[in-house]
């Protein structure tokens, strides 16, 4: 599923939002840092599924930003040495510290048309939802199926970490839409070229 918001146009396709916080980052974002702001990290806090539309994130600053570009590094550093077979305990240490936190407390309250729609207790904090993106890095890291299904993008340009959840675990590409659709476009170019 892609979300966007703003003008940014952030991605939550990876297949988990651990995963989704380290596709922000420089490498695996093509050389650009993302979360270079309070703004723009309020921005991705609101466009992801960590909490509900209209959640108020007045107190993002700059040690949020700092906090949650800390534990991207770490879930990176996770994820890689998963894929790798070699070990970040530093990094582990750290997310699972950060893991221990309790994630902010959620409710059921009516919606439009009465419908009912998740709402947090109260308004987020900072180490509350480093809890929750922590915990799902733990429980991707301590789920077999999970963790088997662990890709990194075969893009040329692209470092983006994903879940494989195809059937055969064929998947090459973080999406199909983005570097699937450069992968093809280049290698028709190729053909062509060739051709010619």
């Amino acid at each position: 599923m892609a979300a966007g918001a703003g003008s940014y146009g952030w991605r939550f396709d990876s297949g988990r939002i651990c995963l989704d916080l380290v596709a922000t980052g420089a490498v695996a974002s093509g050389g650009c840092e993302q979360l270079d702001c309070p703004a723009r990290l309020a921005d991705w806090l609101a466009a992801s599924p960590l909490v509900p539309h209209g959640t108020a994130l007045a107190a993002v600053d700059e040690t949020w930003v700092a906090r949650f570009r800390e534990l991207r590094g770490g879930v990176d550093r996770l994820m890689t040495a998963q894929l790798t077979g070699g070990t970040a305990d530093h990094a582990l240490d750290r997310v699972n510290a950060l893991a221990a936190g309790a994630p902010p407390g959620v409710r059921a309250v009516r919606g439009q048309g009465g419908v009912l729609v998740r709402a947090l207790s109260a308004d987020p904090g900072c180490g509350e939802l480093l809890a929750a993106v922590a915990r799902d890095a733990v429980e991707l890291l301590t789920d077999p199926a999970a963790r088997a299904g662990l890709r990194r993008c075969e893009g040329d340009a692209c470092r983006r970490l994903y879940l494989d959840t195809s059937r055969g675990l064929r998947r090459r590409w973080c999406s199909s839409e983005v570097c699937g659709n450069r992968e093809r476009v280049a290698r028709h170019r190729r053909r062509v070229k060739a051709l010619s």
